[in-house]
C-alpha cells in the first residue's frame, strides 16, 4: 500500500458523464445544457469511499490505511458508522500504529522532542459538530484553522473539494480525528501545544450517541449552526464546554433563539462566535483560532484515545479491539512485556542465548575461516581447538532452560493465523514503546554528559547502552533461531531436539504471511546459517512447486529512508520508527499477482532491507569497513537488482559508500553473477533535476570508475579499469531522482505527492528490468544455497579466492557433462570414419577396392581432405553447441560463462589432436599397404604359375586313363610342387633397421634442446638403452647428498618426484608399444613420433617439477631403446609372416586337395563356400568387430555416473575406498594414483560387462550388420550375370569393399582350381554364412571379457582413463588430482585436498606425519619452500605467485575435509609404518569423526544430492 497524498481525489465516472464528455466537442451554443448541472447521484462522496473501505477491511488493513492517511495529514476515522446496524465503532486498533513526534514550546530551546504512539498520548480534544443546517463549511474552516499561513492543507474533506458536495450515503455519523502538533517554532506554530481535533459528519440531532461521546471526551465542543430553534434540549443534556459558531450572514439565523439557548446553557460572549456580515473567512478563522487557544490554556481535560474506550463501552459504542483474537493476543503480549523493567537485564535473563555467547560463537566462526590468531601453532590443531570451544559454547546454550518469555512467545506464534498476527503486532508496538522510553532517557543523559569532555567513560557506557537497549520482535526470533541451532548439537534422538524441530516451519509460515525474517544479525554481524536455511527449506516445502523468487535489495547510508522507500514501493512493513534504525538485514516475501507473474516469470519477490552503511554506531569499531563490506557483498550477491540509495550532500561519505558497493559488485562479477543496480538520489525535487544533474551524473560515473580501480586493486583483479567493466550501467538510465518525503516542515507536513509518483516510476522501471532479464529466477532452495556460499566466502578475507557455491559447481558439472558428451560424439564418429578409411586403404588396389584413382598418393590425399572436412564439421558443431548452451536461461549457465573460452580452446585442441592421430593412422596404413603391393604381386605370380602346372599335371594323369589312388596323386603332386617351387625366384625381402630409424627420430627430437642434449645423446647407443629398469640419478656431490638426506627422512624430493613421473610415462609408452605389436602390422615411423609426442606432452604437463636435460635424454633413450627392439622384432615377424615362399608353402595342402577334387571331378561348391567363409569372411568380420567394439564399450561406460565427469570419477573412487576400509588400496591410490585409477577403470569395465549382456549385444549388433551386408552382396552378385565363379566372388568382394578387409592371400588361395558351380556356390555360401553367424555368437558368449579387451583396436580403459584423469596435474602441495573440465583449462582445481602427511610430508624435527591441509594453509600466514621456490620460504597466501595456474580454494565448510581427516585418523599408524616415519599428532576432533560424517562430507564436497 503506497503513500499517496492524492488518494482521496477519486471520482466515480458514470456512463452518463462519459457520454457528456464525449459530446463536449460540440461548438454550437446550448445554454439549456450548460444550466443543467451534472447529476450528482452518479458521483460518490470521498467520505463514503473511505467509510466503505474501512467497513470492508480487516483490522490489519484498517491499521495500515489509518497509518498511511495520517502520514498524508488526512483525518482518520475515530467513530465508524455502520449503515446496516446503525451502530458505530471506536477505531482504537486502527490508530494503534500511528506514532507522532512533536516539539512543544517548552522544549524549543533544548531542541528536544516528544515521540509517542498517538492512542496513548493524553491530549486535549476539540470537537466540531453541526446542529441542523449550516451555511458555513465546518470542515473547510477546520482545515484553515489547522493550516498556517505558509501552507494550506485539506485535512478534512469538504464541499468545495472534488466530489465533496456529492450527497453522503453511508458516511453520515462518521467522526474523524486529526491532530495538530507543534514544531517548536513560534512563527510557524498555529498552536503551541498539541491538540486533537474531532469532526462529526452529519447533524447531531441524528447522531446523539456520537455527540454524547464527543461531549464526554472533549475539552470543548464547537457547535456550528444556522438556526437553534430545535436543538436546545440536545445541547443542555451534556456538561461539556459548548461553543456556538454561527453565521450572521445567513438568512436563517435567529437572534432570539440564540439568546434563549445561550441563557439556558449559561454561555458568555466568549462562548459564542458569529461570523458578522462585514467579516471575511480569514478574520473569522483568526477569531476561532484565538478561542481554541484560550480553551487549550484553560482546559485541564486531556484524554488519550485508549482511555476513550471506557466511555465508548458506557455509551454502547463498539470498540474494534474487543474481538476475542485481539484481546487474547494482547494478554499474550502483556505476559511477555509486563516483566520488562530494565531492557538490558531482561535480555540477559530472558534471551540469554543471543548475548555474549552468540557473539563469541560468531567470532569463533570467522576465526575458523580467517585464522588470524594461529601464530606459530599447528593450523589443524588450532582449528580443532576452535571447534571444541564452539562445542562448549553450544553446550552452555543448551544448559539454559527455555525462558518464560520464549515459552510464551513460541506458544503465541503457534496460535491460529489472525490471533498470531494480532500478537506480533501487539508485541511489536509494546516493545517499541518500551525501547522508545529507554532510548529517550539515554539520549538525554548522553546530551548532558557530552557537555563535559571529562565524562569519556560514562559517555562510552551510555553509548553501549544506546546500542543494546533496542528490543523488538526480531530479538525473540533471533533467540528462537539460537535455541534451534543449539539443539542441533544434541543427539538426533534427544527429546529436547525433537521438540524444537517444528520451529523452522513455524517461522516459514510467518514469512509466507508477510512478516520480515532477520537474515543477518546486526549485533553479532553473523547469519545463523542452519536456522535460516532450514526456515527457507520449510518455506520451499510450503510453496512448491511455485517457488521461483526474484530478489530486490536496498543499500545506502543510515537514516536516508531506505526502509520507507521499500515500504512505499512494495507496500511492506519494515520498521521505520524513530530510534529503531535497521540493524543487519531483514528479508520479506511478497506474493506476485498473476498479471505481474507473466512479466517477471516468478512466484514471489524477496525484499531485503539492510542497515545503513557507515552507521555511527559502528564507526568507532576497527572492523566497520569490513562489516559494511560483508553486508554489501552478501546482499548484492543475493539480489537480482540492488537499489543504491545515495545522498550527494556529503561527498566524503558518498565516496566511502560507493567504494563498499562497487567492491560488492566487482566480487559478484568475478564469481559469475551479473548484478544490476539503480542509483537513487533522494530529496531532489526540481522538475529539471535530471537535466541539471548531468554534471553530477558524470561526476558519479567518474567516482564509480575510481572506486572500481581501488576495489579491483584490493581484490587483485586489476583488469577491471572502469565501472562498466563490472556491470552494465548507463548514467542516464541508471539514476533516479526522488523528491523529499515531506511536503513542508514536519510534524504537520503531508507526504509529498511527487515522492509517491517518483517511487512508483522507479518500481515500474525495476519490474521492467527484472522482466527483461534473460536469466531465469532462482527457486527458494537455490536462493538458500547462495546465502550459504556467499556468507561462507564473506567470512574469509579474500572473497573471490574463497567463493565456492554448489550452484556454480552444479552448473560447471552440467557443462562438463554436456561437453564430454559432445567430445565423445566427435571422437566416436571419427573412430568410425577412420575404421572405414582404413578398410578402403587396405582394400586399395585389390578386387575389393572401389577407388576412382589408381594412384595411392592421390587416394590418400583425397582421404586426408575428407578427414579435414569431417573434423571441421565436428569442431564447428561442438562450438555451435557451446554457444547454444550459453544462450540458455535455465540451469544457472551464466555462473560458468567464464569457462566458455576454456571449453572453446579445448574443442580446438581436440580437433588438432584428432587431426594428428587421423593423419598418422592414414599415413601408416597407406605406407604399409603400399609396401605390401609388390609382395602381393609376387605371390599372385607364383600362384598363377603353380595353377598352370597343376592343370598340366591333371591333363597328364587323365591321359593315362588309369584309375589313380589319392596316394598316387599325392606323390605326383609333391614331385610337381617341389620342382615348380625350386624353379621359382623368391627375392629376399629387405629388413629395415628400425633401431637406426628410431635413433634418427630421437636425434631430431632432441636437436631443439641444445648442444647439451646432443652431447648426452651421443654418449650411449640406443640398442644398449632400455635393457633394465629406469633409474634416475643426479650428478654432483651436493645434489646426491641432498637426495640421500631426503631419503633418510623419507621426504619426497625432486629426484623422487621425477622418478615417479618417469615410471608413469614408461608404463604408458610400454602399453602403447604392446598395443602396436599386438596388431601384427609392419613398423612405421609415425609410431615412434607418437611415442616422443607422448613423452614431451607428459613432461610439459608436469612443469611443477623442473625437468633437466640430464633427466629427459636418458628417459627418452630408455623408452626409445625398448620400443625400437620391440618394433624391430614386430617388423621382422611381419616380413616373415608375409614371406612369399612361406605363404606359398602354407597353401600347399589347399592346392593338393583342389588338384584331387578337380582330377576326380568332385563337386566343390560346399567345400569352397566353407573355405571362402572361414578363410576370407570370418577373419574380416572378427577384425571389424575388434575395431568397432572399443568405442561401444567407452560409450556404454560413459553413461555410468562414476565415469561421466572427472569430479564424479573422483567421488566414486573415494567412496569405494571408504566403504572397503582397505589400507593397501588407500596407499596405492595416494602413492600411485594413475596406476590405481587405471586398474579401477579396468575392473569396473569387467564388472559392468560381466553382469550384463551388453557386450554380447554390441558384438551381435555388429555381426548382424556385416552378415546383412554379406547377404546383400551375395544377392546382388547373383542378379548380375557373371561369366564364372571368379567374377561372382570378385563382385561379392567389391560390394563389401568399404565394409570388410578381405585377406588377399586367403582370397588368392581360394580362387585357385575353383570349378564350383556359381548358383550352387551361392546357395552353399549363404548356408555357410548362417553357420558362421551361429559359431561366432557361440564364441562371443564363451570368450571372457578380459580376453576381448586385450584384442580391441581402441583401448576403452586407456581412453576412459585419459578423459577421467584429464590434464593429469596434481595439487602442488597434497597431490590431489585436478578435476577441471575440458583439456585446455587455464586454471586447475580439485574439490578435496588432503592432509599433507598422506603425501609423505613429515616434520623434520619430530619425524611425524604432517596434518596440515593446503586448503587451510592458503589462508594462513604460514610459509613453504620447494624446488619451485628455489629453496626459499614463500607465504602460502601468495602461492599463486609460484603456481599461477592452480586455484586452491579454502574449505567451503569446516566439515569439507572430514573425509581425509577420518582416513588419516583411522590409518595413522599404518601410514607411518608404510612411510617409515612416526604417526601424526591427530587433533581430538578428528578422532571423533564417524564413517557417516566422512561419507556426508564427501557427498557435500562433490555436491552429490
Amino acid at each position: 500500500m503506497m503513500v499517496n497524498v492524492t488518494a482521496r481525489n477519486v471520482k466515480c465516472v458514470s456512463s452518463c458523464e462519459s457520454a457528456c464528455n464525449g459530446a463536449s466537442g460540440k461548438t454550437e451554443l446550448d445554454l439549456d445544457n450548460l444550466f443543467n448541472s451534472e447529476d450528482s447521484d452518479d458521483v460518490l462522496n470521498p467520505l463514503d469511499i473511505i467509510t466503505a473501505l474501512f467497513l470492508c477491511s480487516d483490522g490489519f488493513v484498517q491499521q495500515e490505511m489509518a497509518l498511511k492517511m495520517s502520514m498524508c495529514q488526512f483525518s482518520v476515522p475515530l467513530l465508524l458508522p455502520d449503515c446496516d446496524t446503525k451502530q458505530c465503532t471506536l477505531m482504537l486498533w486502527a490508530m494503534r500504529d500511528i506514532v507522532k513526534k512533536h516539539r512543544p514550546q517548552s522544549l524549543s530551546e533544548s531542541k528536544g522532542f516528544i515521540e509517542e504512539r498517538i492512542v496513548v498520548s493524553e491530549l486535549p480534544m476539540i470537537s466540531f459538530v453541526r446542529l441542523g443546517e449550516c451555511s458555513l463549511s465546518k470542515s473547510e474552516i477546520l482545515n484553515k484553522l489547522l493550516s498556517n499561513s505558509q501552507q494550506y492543507h485539506d485535512t478534512f474533506v469538504h464541499s468545495n473539494m472534488e466530489c465533496g458536495d456529492s450527497p453522503r450515503r453511508i458516511s453520515n455519523g462518521l467522526t474523524e480525528i486529526s491532530w495538530y502538533l507543534p514544531c517548536g517554532n513560534k512563527n510557524m506554530d498555529v498552536f503551541s501545544e498539541p491538540v486533537a481535533v474531532a469532526n462529526l459528519r452529519g447533524d447531531i440531532a441524528s447522531f446523539e450517541t456520537q455527540f454524547s461521546f464527543l461531549c464526554q471526551t472533549s475539552a470543548a465542543v464547537f457547535v456550528f449552526f444556522d438556526n437553534l430553534e430545535s436543538g436546545c434540549e440536545l445541547l443542555t443534556q451534556h456538561k461539556a464546554e459548548i461553543f456556538l459558531v454561527g453565521n450572521h450572514q445567513s438568512n436563517h439565523s435567529s437572534m432570539a433563539a440564540l439568546k434563549k439557548v445561550a441563557t439556558e446553557l449559561g454561555l458568555t460572549n466568549n462562548n459564542i462566535l458569529l461570523k458578522a456580515k462585514h467579516m471575511n473567512n480569514a478574520d473569522f478563522v483568526k477569531k476561532l483560532r484565538i478561542t481554541v487557544r484560550d480553551v487549550l490554556k484553560s482546559s485541564k481535560r486531556k484524554m488519550g484515545i485508549e482511555q476513550m474506550a471506557e466511555i465508548a463501552h458506557e455509551l454502547g459504542i463498539w470498540v474494534d479491539e474487543d474481538c476475542q483474537e485481539c484481546q487474547t493476543a494482547r494478554r499474550n503480549a502483556d505476559a511477555i512485556t509486563a516483566e520488562i523493567q530494565d531492557i538490558l537485564k531482561y535480555k540477559d535473563a530472558q534471551l540469554p542465548l543471543q548475548g555474549q555467547i552468540w557473539k563469541e560463537l560468531s567470532r569463533l566462526e570467522k576465526e575458523e575461516f580467517r585464522l588470524r590468531g594461529v601464530g606459530s601453532e599447528n593450523i589443524e590443531k588450532y582449528k580443532s581447538d576452535l571447534q571444541i570451544e564452539k562445542e562448549k559454547l553450544r553446550k552452555e546454550q543448551n544448559s539454559h532452560d527455555m525462558s518464560n518469555a520464549m515459552t510464551c512467545f513460541i506458544q503465541a506464534i503457534s496460535s491460529p493465523g489472525t490471533e498470531r498476527s494480532y500478537f506480533l503486532k501487539w508485541l511489536r508496538m509494546k516493545l517499541d514503546n518500551l525501547s522508545r522510553e529507554k532510548l529517550s532517557d539515554l539520549r538525554e543523559q548522553y546530551k548532558e554528559k557530552s557537555k563535559n569532555s571529562e565524562n569519556k567513560e560514562e559517555i562510552k557506557e551510555i553509548d553501549r547502552q544506546l546500542s543494546n537497549s533496542s528490543l523488538g520482535t526480531e530479538h525473540f526470533f533471533r533467540e528462537m533461531g539460537q535455541i534451534y541451532e543449539a539443539s542441533l548439537s544434541l543427539p538426533e534422538d534427544n527429546p529436547s531436539r525433537q521438540q524444537l524441530q517444528h520451529l523452522p516451519k513455524l517461522c516459514a509460515g510467518l514469512l509466507l504471511d508477510g512478516f520480515p525474517l532477520e537474515l543477518v544479525d546486526g549485533d553479532a554481524s553473523n547469519i545463523p546459517l542452519r536456522w535460516v536455511s532450514d526456515v527457507l527449506s520449510q518455506l520451499n516445502d510450503l510453496v512448491s512447486p511455485k517457488n521461483k523468487i526474484l530478489v530486490v535489495t536496498v543499500l545506502g547510508v543510515q537514516s536516508t529512508g531506505k526502509s520507507t522507500l521499500l515500504n512505499t514501493m512494495f507496500g511492506v512493513q519494515f520498521a521505520v520508527s524513530s530510534g529503531r534504525c535497521t540493524r543487519g538485514a531483514f528479508m520479506l516475501l511478497i506474493r506476485v499477482n498473476d498479471d505481474v507473474k507473466n512479466i517477471l516469470k516468478c512466484d514471489y519477490m524477496m525484499i531485503i532491507d539492510t542497515e545503513g552503511l557507515k552507521s555511527p554506531e559502528l564507526a568507532q569499531l576497527d572492523n566497520s569497513y569490513e562489516h559494511d563490506n560483508e553486508l554489501a557483498t552478501l546482499v548484492v550477491g543475493l539480489s537480482d537488482i540492488t537499489i543504491v540509495n545515495i545522498a550527494m550532500e556529503n561527498s566524503t561519505e558518498m565516496k566511502d559508500i560507493l567504494q563498499i558497493v562497487v567492491h560488492a559488485f566487482l566480487r559478484m562479477t568475478e564469481v559469475g553473477k551479473k548484478p544490476k543496480c539503480q542509483f537513487v538520489h533522494q530529496n531532489v525535487s526540481d522538475v529539471s533535476a535530471h537535466d541539471k544533474n548531468l554534471r553530477d551524473r558524470k561526476l558519479l560515473l567518474q567516482q564509480l570508475n575510481e572506486m572500481t580501480q581501488a576495489a579491483a586493486k584490493m581484490e587483485k583483479r586489476e583488469e577491471n579499469k572502469s565501472f562498466t567493466d563490472v556491470m552494465e550501467y548507463s548514467p542516464d538510465t541508471g539514476n533516479w531522482y526522488i523528491p523529499g518525503l515531506w511536503n513542508g516542515n514536519p510534524p504537520m507536513a503531508p507526504v509529498n505527492a511527487g515522492y509517491s509518483e517518483a517511487v512508483y516510476e522507479l518500481k515500474k522501471n525495476i519490474i521492467q528490468m527484472l522482466g527483461s532479464c534473460e536469466l531465469s529466477a532462482n527457486n527458494i532452495l537455490e536462493f538458500t544455497e547462495w546465502v550459504k556460499s556467499l556468507w561462507n566466502a564473506v567470512k574469509h578475507e579474500n572473497f573471490i579466492f574463497s567463493f565456492r557455491n554448489s550452484l556454480v559447481a552444479d552448473a560447471y558439472m552440467r557443462l562438463c557433462t554436456e561437453f564430454n558428451k559432445w567430445e565423445w560424439e566427435f571422437k566416436k564418429e571419427m573412430y568410425k570414419w577412420v575404421t572405414e578409411a582404413d578398410t578402403k586403404i587396405s582394400n586399395f588396389g585389390t578386387v575389393a577396392g572401389k577407388s576412382e584413382t589408381s594412384d595411392m598418393s592421390d587416394f590418400i590425399a583425397s582421404l586426408k581432405s575428407e578427414a579435414s572436412a569431417e573434423l571441421s564439421k565436428w569442431e564447428t558443431k561442438i562450438l555451435e553447441n557451446l554457444a547454444e548452451y550459453f544462450k540458455q536461461t535455465d540451469g544457472h549457465v551464466y555462473l560458468v560463462e567464464g569457462y566458455k573460452e576454456d571449453f572453446a580452446t579445448s574443442t580446438k585442441s581436440l580437433r588438432r589432436e584428432m587431426e594428428n592421430s587421423v593423419t598418422n593412422q592414414l599415413t601408416a596404413t597407406a605406407d604399409i599397404r603400399q609396401g605390401m603391393t609388390e609382395i602381393d604381386r609376387i605371390k599372385e605370380n607364383h600362384k598363377k604359375q603353380l595353377e598352370g602346372r597343376v592343370y598340366a599335371l591333371i591333363e597328364e594323369c587323365r591321359q593315362k586313363k588309369v584309375k589313380m589312388t589319392d596316394k598316387e596323386l599325392d606323390e605326383k603332386f609333391d614331385k610337381m610342387w617341389n620342382k615348380a617351387v625350386n624353379e621359382q625366384s623368391f627375392p629376399k625381402q629387405k629388413v629395415t633397421d628400425v633401431i637406426a630409424r628410431v635413433t634418427s627420430a630421437l636425434r631430431t627430437n632432441l636437436s631443439h634442446r641444445g648442444g647439451g642434449a646432443s652431447k648426452l645423446f651421443s654418449q650411449k647407443r640406443l640398442q644398449d638403452c632400455g635393457q633394465g629398469p629406469f633409474k634416475y640419478t643426479v650428478e654432483g656431490w651436493y645434489k646426491q647428498f641432498k637426495h640421500k638426506v631426503s631419503k633418510f627422512f623419507n621426504v619426497e624430493d625432486h629426484v623422487m618426484a621425477l622418478q615417479k613421473i618417469a615410471d608413469s610415462i614408461i608404463t604408458d609408452c610400454t602399453e602403447f608399444v604392446a598395443d602396436k605389436v599386438n596388431r601384427k602390422n609392419n613398423y612405421h615411423d609415425t609410431y615412434i613420433q607418437e611415442i616422443l609426442h607422448m613423452i614431451d606432452e607428459r613432461l610439459q604437463n608436469n612443469q611443477n617439477e623442473k625437468t633437466e636435460i640430464e633427466f629427459e635424454v636418458p628417459l627418452k633413450q630408455h623408452i626409445c631403446g625398448f620400443a625400437a627392439r620391440q618394433f624391430q622384432k614386430m617388423h621382422e615377424d611381419f616380413l616373415h609372416e608375409n614371406d612369399p615362399y612361406r605363404c606359398l608353402n602354407q597353401n600347399k595342402k589347399n592346392f593338393c586337395d583342389d588338384f584331387k577334387d578337380v582330377f576326380h571331378e568332385r563337386d566343390q561348391c560346399q567345400k569352397k563356400a566353407k573355405e571362402f567363409t572361414e578363410r576370407c569372411l570370418r577373419p574380416a568380420i572378427e577384425e571389424f568387430i575388434k575395431r568397432s567394439l572399443g568405442p561401444d564399450i567407452i560409450g556404454e561406460m560413459k553413461t555410468k555416473f562414476e565415469l561421466s565427469t572427472r569430479m564424479f570419477f573422483q567421488y566414486s573412487i573415494l567412496l569405494e575406498l571408504l566403504s572397503k576400509k582397505d589400507f593397501k588400496k588407500y596407499l596405492s591410490f595416494i602413492c600411485s594414483y594413475e596406476s590405481y585409477a587405471k586398474q579401477w577403470v579396468h575392473d569396473h569395465i569387467v564388472e559392468h560387462f560381466s553382469k550384463q549382456r551388453t557386450m554380447f549385444e554390441f558384438e551381435d549388433q555388429h555381426l548382424q550388420s556385416r552378415i546383412s551386408s554379406i547377404n546383400i552382396a551375395i544377392n546382388k552378385a547373383k542378379t548380375e550375370k557373371s561369366g564364372d565363379l571368379k567374377t561372382f566372388v570378385e563382385k561379392v568382394c567389391q560390394k563389401l569393399g568399404d565394409k570388410l578387409v578381405i585377406s588377399q592371400d586367403a582370397l588368392g588361395a581360394f580362387m585357385i582350381l575353383n570349378h564350383a558351380d556359381q548358383e550352387q556356390f551361392a546357395h552353399w555360401l549363404t548356408e555357410c554364412v548362417k553357420e558362421m553367424e551361429q559359431d561366432l555368437r557361440k564364441k562371443f558368449k564363451e570368450t571372457s571379457i578380459q580376453m576381448k579387451l586385450k584384442s580391441l583396436h581402441v583401448n576403452p580403459q586407456r581412453e576412459l582413463l585419459s578423459q577421467m584423469i584429464g590434464c593429469g596435474k596434481q595439487c602442488p602441495f597434497c597431490k590431489a588430482p585436478c578435476e577441471a573440465g575440458g583439456r585446455e583449462h587455464t586454471e586447475h582445481h580439485t574439490s578435496l585436498h588432503r592432509p599433507e602427511g598422506l603425501g609423505r610430508y613429515i616434520w623434520v624435527r619430530t619425524e611425524k606425519l604432517v596434518i596440515d591441509i593446503c586448503s587451510s594453509l592458503v589462508i594462513s600466514d604460514k610459509y613453504f619452500y620447494c624446488a619451485a621456490t628455489k629453496g626459499e620460504w614463500h607465504p602460502y597466501k601468495h602461492y599463486t605467485e609460484i603456481y599461477p595456474d592452480w586455484k586452491i580454494a579454502p574449505d567451503a565448510s569446516l566439515q569439507a575435509t572430514d573425509y581425509w581427516k577420518y582416513v588419516l585418523a583411522k590409518f595413522n599408524d599404518k601410514f607411518a609404518e608404510a612411510y617409515n616415519t612416526k604417526p601424526a599428532d591427530i587433533p581430538l576432533t578428528w578422532k571423533i569423526i564417524t564413517y557417516k560424517q566422512a561419507e556426508e562430507s564427501l557427498k557435500k564436497t562433490f555436491n552429490i544430492k
